[in-house]
């Protein structure tokens, strides 16, 4: 799975990971995304879909770590906000 680091897990959960599946709905997605600026129905959809590797509807910490490491800097500006 790679390097995972604190703070990828401090994000993956501000995310609001629910903690029942551990992974990041749609509707989780969308209310982090509020914090952002960015709360469109297609951009959460779009997101979801490019992230979601098993296309079972939600991001689960493997999906999210691995973006992370493909996106080191826009992680970074994103846990500052976070």
């Amino acid at each position: 799975m790679g390097d995972v680091t604190p703070e990828m897990e401090r994000v993956f959960k501000r995310f609001g990971a629910d903690e029942d599946d551990g992974k990041i709905s749609s509707a989780e997605l969308g209310e982090a995304l509020r914090v952002l600026g960015s709360t469109a129905p297609d951009e959460i959809r779009r997101m979801i879909a490019e992230l979601d590797a098993d296309g079972d509807g939600y991001i689960d910490f493997q999906e999210f770590s691995a973006f992370c490491r493909a996106n080191p800097g826009l992680m970074q500006d994103v846990a500052e906000v976070f």
